[in-house]
């Protein structure tokens, strides 16, 4: 097993369109050993939309990891104290979480346990899929590319042509992301093609 005797925290946040394709991630990590916390932004917790409705993402995170969400601020600030996991992961992460964490921003249970964990110097895994990370959202992606313990799931363009702007993360290698995160190393390449 890959992952045994690991620890992960596992937030989700809104981007709706990629949840489907995480959960198998999660399940993984799971069936490789880890110990996984699942950890949900409120967009995720009170919406359903065409992709999925949020009770069944909810019913499902709890049926592979055995636990319940965290899902408040005050459920998410031990994260750090506890030294609750080894790992962190925020996937998908959407471009206003990317954001939000540039900037050291806390307004949910998603940001609060990323940085409560980055405050212990452990490392921090993103799956970014934002509709603007070649847009507005690019500065923010850059500073979180240079800055210690954050390392990125590889990710390219999904849409060119109808979304140009749009960045999304290949989701099948998360669990490699995390193992070379757990050894302080960034997976190369990080910007791949997304042809499906």
């Amino acid at each position: 097993m890959r992952l045994k005797n690991v620890s992960v925290g596992f937030a989700l946040t809104g981007s709706h369109c990629t949840i489907k394709e995480t959960m198998p991630q999660i399940k993984k990590l799971v069936d490789e050993g880890a110990n996984v916390y699942p950890i949900i932004s409120t967009a995720l917790e009170c919406t359903n939309t065409r992709f999925g409705n949020a009770a069944d993402w909810i019913k499902q995170l709890k049926e592979i990891t055995g636990k319940e969400p965290i899902n408040s601020i005050t459920g998410a600030e031990p994260v750090g104290p506890k030294e609750l996991v080894d790992v962190m992961v925020l996937a998908p992460c959407t471009g206003n979480t990317l954001a939000k964490l540039a900037i050291g921003i806390t307004d949910g249970a998603v940001l609060m346990a990323t940085k409560a964990h980055l405050r212990n110097m452990r490392p921090v895994v993103i799956g970014v899929s934002t509709n603007d990370g070649l847009g507005i959202n690019a500065k923010n992606l850059g500073l979180l590319l240079n800055t210690k313990n954050i390392f990125m799931v590889p990710f390219g363009q999904d849409n060119p042509t109808g979304k140009p702007n749009s960045l999304k993360a290949k989701m099948n290698l998360v669990l490699e992301t995390i193992e070379a995160a757990l050894i302080g190393k960034q997976v190369q390449p990080v910007i791949v093609s997304y042809s499906t």
